[in-house]
């Protein structure tokens, strides 16, 4: 068990440390205990790192961290970990191939995880968020896959990719 005490911009402090079973437990200044705590993040794609609430097993807030960089780091390591092993949304970095330019289709790519392949059901599946040239690309069976930037992808992941747009 490893305890972090954690004192955010709004000057909440809190402890907070993982018990045996690898649940993150949150103690907060007036001493009230929460086990089971899960980190959810308010704006998971624009800011990842800004505005991470701490929710109870009932899903009340128990704990605010506005920036994640300003907890010490055991806080910051906790944190992250516990988002990780609950979010799965694979970066792409690149289009490989596509089946056919008309939808469904099948995708080839290569993420951040790995190379991998999924079906495309239809151009709505494609979303640009926020102000920036960041999308999220939906498969068929429901996972979403973000481009950071398409400006930054390669010359023929730009060029199958603007076929779809």
């Amino acid at each position: 068990m490893s305890a972090v005490t954690a004192a955010p911009a709004d000057k909440t402090v809190f402890d907070l440390q993982r018990n045996a079973f690898g649940k993150l437990i949150l103690r907060n200044a007036q001493g009230e205990v929460h086990e089971g705590v899960l980190p959810v993040r308010a704006f998971p794609i624009q800011a990842p790192e800004r505005g991470i609430s701490l929710v109870n097993t009932d899903g009340h807030e128990v704990g605010w961290v506005d920036e994640l960089q300003q907890l010490p780091e055991p806080a910051q390591g906790l944190i992250r970990a516990e988002l990780a092993s609950r979010e799965f949304m694979p970066v792409l970095q690149e289009i490989v191939a596509v089946s056919s330019y008309s939808t469904p289709c099948t995708w080839t790519v290569d993420t951040d995880r790995g190379r991998t392949a999924f079906v495309l059901r239809g151009d709505e599946d494609i979303r640009r968020v926020g102000k920036d040239n960041a999308l999220l690309i939906g498969d068929s069976h429901g996972i979403q896959y973000l481009v950071r930037d398409q400006l930054a992808l390669n010359a023929t992941s730009r060029k199958i990719l603007d076929r779809f747009l």
